[in-house]
């Protein structure tokens, strides 16, 4: 696997250089075999108890250097630091256990106009014995020149959903996400680097508050399913969010909320 700190510190030197109208045809493949030691970390600072099956965003982090590799590689046209993570969609067709070697394969795909920039997916798919059983497409924005005709970022309800349970999220839930999922954005690690970025104060990770919240579900998901979010709005660290849940035809809505929507997803199997 790449060694994201020297990818990030790429990003940083080269990412005035980076143009173009166009993603590179890429793609990235890797093997993976689960340590068990790291998949407790995971779930400890995500939220999930101790199981013989992969909660269902953990392979995303086994496949982020490779992510990282492709977009800070040859042809890639933004640069990474500014990049907004603006939707994740998981789609699993049976549980992942422990044991299991995967086969990652990491493609760019779909550059396409939005309101405020141009927009693209990163798509991973996990295999195991060439059967594919697990995708995960996430979608980030670019931010700039947007156009009319481009897919809008949609609106904020008006009144936030009654919370089915408050969390308390600490000042170190982005260096504690950061050390196992490798994304050391500096938006996420300290007060003082993130306002070098815009931000008042460091931000969760939109990841780990997807995993967070479908870690209220543990147990309760069917073997196949998809678990679709939007990022809404930065968590500000340390920070108190409403998590509210309510069910659909064939599964559940969920959101996160303080005084505006952070994330809301759908759970369908």
């Amino acid at each position: 696997m790449a060694n994201l700190t020297l990818l990030y510190a790429k990003a940083a030197l080269t990412g005035f250089a980076r143009r173009g109208s166009e993603l590179p045809d890429a793609s990235l493949d890797a093997e993976v075999v689960v340590d068990p030691g790291h998949l407790a970390r995971y779930n400890r600072v995500c939220g999930f108890g101790v199981r013989d099956e992969l909660p269902v965003t953990y392979p995303h982090v086994l496949a982020f250097p490779l992510q990282v590799r492709l977009m800070t590689g040859p042809g890639f046209p933004f640069p990474l630091p500014g990049l907004v993570h603006v939707a994740n969609r998981i789609t699993r067709t049976r549980p992942l256990l422990v044991g299991e070697p995967l086969s990652l394969h990491v493609e760019l795909a779909d550059l396409r106009p939005h309101e405020r920039g141009r927009q693209f997916d990163v798509v991973t798919t996990a295999s195991v014995d060439g059967e594919e059983v697990w995708v995960d497409v996430s979608t980030y924005l670019r931010r700039g020149g947007g156009s009319p005709s481009g897919e809008r970022a949609g609106g904020d309800r008006a009144t936030a959903p009654e919370p089915t349970a408050v969390w308390r999220v600490p000042a170190d839930a982005g260096r504690r996400y950061a050390d196992v999922s490798g994304d050391r954005n500096p938006i996420h690690l300290h007060a003082l680097t993130a306002r070098a970025f815009g931000f008042r104060r460091a931000i969760a990770h939109g990841m780990w508050s997807k995993a967070r919240c479908v870690a209220a579900f543990e147990g309760r998901l069917p073997d196949a399913v998809e678990v679709d979010v939007r990022f809404r709005a930065p968590v500000e660290l340390p920070g108190r969010v409403g998590f509210s849940t309510t069910p659909t035809g064939d599964g559940r809505r969920f959101a996160l909320w303080s005084d505006r929507p952070h994330l809301e997803g759908v759970i369908s199997g």
